[in-house]
Order: structure tokens, then sequence, then C-alpha cells
């Protein structure tokens, strides 16, 4: 296995938890990912109408919890324009947490996952608060530190409505004991301007997310016509070490795809975005085919062993065990 950055093991973060056998974003599928030895949960933050902090990918919530079935919610149906995108449904923002805490989750993408359908409506709505508690407990009775991973998700729009997500989620941290450039914490946002004013406020680590396609939202409201394409340019990446120390990037930026779903040659990225003391965290790896290339359907260890040997610094996946073993496979194998 290449060597990372900082020399050592590239991490295994688990992505919304164990989401490939827990419903996403819940208790049960954190617990899952530290029990399959992530070394990081991840947590995609929205707000609640009265500024709590909880996980859920997007603050519309009808793809992952019950809400459609609670009768008592039924006049909250609306549609709302988000990061540019007209959504219908029922928005985090316009419930209490005690109401979202009567709410159940269930699995978003059932058609892939059907065998975790058997937990859908058994587990709650966590909160930040939550998921600290869990893996502060976890790393005390298991003797290994597991970090927190978290996202905020649509900061302008939340910004915009009087919910900003920085100010909470900076109190919960530092209530929590999270300081310094080497707490296990990782901040991670798809937008610019949001890292860029925690920058002024922390000094834990921040991550830029980079996307195969379009553009940080924050950049059509600024009028800034540059696009995640020229962030990952060797100026681009500059800047972003100026605020970030560290890039969380589509896996296609690293390693393209052709029209065929077939993987081409790997870019320089990891190798630029080193070069300005930048790690590199690469997502989303998932075990089912239809996440895989070409190259590797039914084979996701080939894939994951694949991206470990051009030297990233971390990982994202669904499926924390099939990575870790990948990773401690190579590891043995360089040792020996």
């Amino acid at each position: 296995m290449a060597k990372t950055f900082t020399g050592s093991s590239p991490i295994v973060i688990g992505h919304r938890g164990a989401s490939g056998y827990r419903p996403e974003h819940t208790l049960a599928a954190y617990e899952l990912a530290i029990a399959l030895g992530a070394d990081y949960i991840e947590p995609d933050l929205v707000s609640t109408k009265d500024g709590i902090l909880i996980a859920r990918h997007e603050n519309e919530i009808s793809e992952t919890t019950d809400v459609a079935s609670h009768a008592e919610f039924t006049n909250r149906r609306t549609n709302k324009i988000i990061d540019g995108e007209s959504k219908i449904g029922w928005f985090t923002e316009d419930f209490t947490l005690a109401e979202i805490k009567t709410l159940k989750a269930k699995e978003r993408i059932p058609q892939l996952r059907p065998q975790n359908t058997i937990y859908d409506g058994k587990f709650t709505i966590p909160t930040l608060q939550e998921i600290i508690d869990l893996a502060q407990m976890k790393s005390a009775e298991i003797g290994r530190i597991i970090g927190i991973y978290p996202e905020t998700k649509c900061p302008t729009y939340f910004k915009s409505i009087g919910l900003s997500l920085e100010e909470p989620l900076l109190a919960t941290l530092a209530a929590n004991g999270y300081q310094g450039a080497n707490a296990p914490i990782f901040i991670q946002s798809f937008e610019v301007s949001n890292l860029q004013y925690l920058s002024t406020k922390t000094d834990l680590t921040l991550v830029q997310l980079l996307n195969a396609s379009g553009k940080p939202y924050d950049f059509f409201i600024s009028g800034d016509e540059r696009t995640y394409t020229d962030l990952i340019t060797a100026s681009g990446l500059e800047e972003i070490a100026k605020y970030a120390q560290a890039v969380g990037i589509h896996k296609n930026l690293l390693l393209p795809k052709d029209s065929t779903n077939k993987l081409l040659s790997p870019t320089s990225l990891v190798t630029d975005a080193h070069a300005v003391g930048l790690l590199v965290h690469v997502w989303t790896f998932r075990n089912e085919d239809f996440f895989l290339p070409l190259d590797f359907q039914s084979n996701p260890q080939g894939e994951y062993e694949l991206f470990l040997n051009l030297n990233i610094d971390g990982v994202f996946s669904d499926y924390p065990d099939t990575i870790l073993a990948v990773r401690d496979r190579l590891i043995r194998e360089g040792i020996n």
C-alpha cells in the first residue's frame, strides 16, 4: 500500500455510519460502524426549527423518515427551493426537535438495500450531541479514539432563514472538549465561504468537499464563476490550503471513467493536493454493483485496493468492514 501524506494508515470514515447495513444517520448505523472498526463516523448536519443540529443527509426528510405517515404533520408538506433546486416534502427547519423525535428512520435506497428495510421504524433521528456522546462513550469503552466527521449541509440556505449552522456546531464541539488541530474531528462542507468563516473561528481541521461536476452553491449566490473543476487546479488547491487542511474528493476526480463506466488513468490530484499540504479523503465507496465501475463489478475489494495504492489519506465507505479488511491486508503485506 502506498504511503499517505502523513505516513500513517489511511483513515476509514463510516459514511453516514455503516449505512450499507443500517438506515443511514441513525445511532445504530454509527454504532455498527464503530464496531466494524471505522476510525471516524460521519454525520451530515441540518437544523431543526429550534436551532438544534440533527443528522440527516438533507433537510427534506420524506425519503429517510416516516414523516409522510404522520397525519398530524400533513399540513407541513410544502415546496421549497433548496440550493437552487425545487423540492416538495417535509423540511427539518419546520419541526422542533421534540417533533422530529416522534419520527422514525427508514432505508433511503430500499431498491438496492432491501435487507435494511427490516429496520424501518426502529430508530429515531439523532442529534449531534447524541452522536458525540456515542463516539466518546465507545472510545472509552473500547480503548481507541473514535473521531467524528460532521458536514454542514446547505449552510447558505440555513443562514438565509436565520438558522446558521456554524455557531451551534462550534459551541457544541467546544462544550464537548474538541479543540486544537489534533482533535479527532474533521469539519466538511461543499461550500467555500462557510469554511473560510470557520477558519477564522476555530483551529479544528477543515475539509473542502469537491464534486465531480457543478460548483459550490455559495458561488452561485455571490456570482463567482469558478466551478469545482477550477478548484482542483494547482492555483485552486493553493487557495483551499489558505483556509482548509484537507480536501474530500469525489472518486471520479481521481480515477475518471469513460462512457462505458470503465476506469481511466488516475489524475495528479493527490500529488497536487499533497504538494500544497492538503490531505486527500475520497468519497463514496459502496459495495453494490450499481455504484462500482465496470472494472470491479462484484469486486469492491479490488476498487478499494486500487485507490489505496494511490497515496490517498482516507476513504468514506458505507461498508467500513470491507475497506478495513483490504487496508489491513495491504498493511500486513507491506510489513512482510
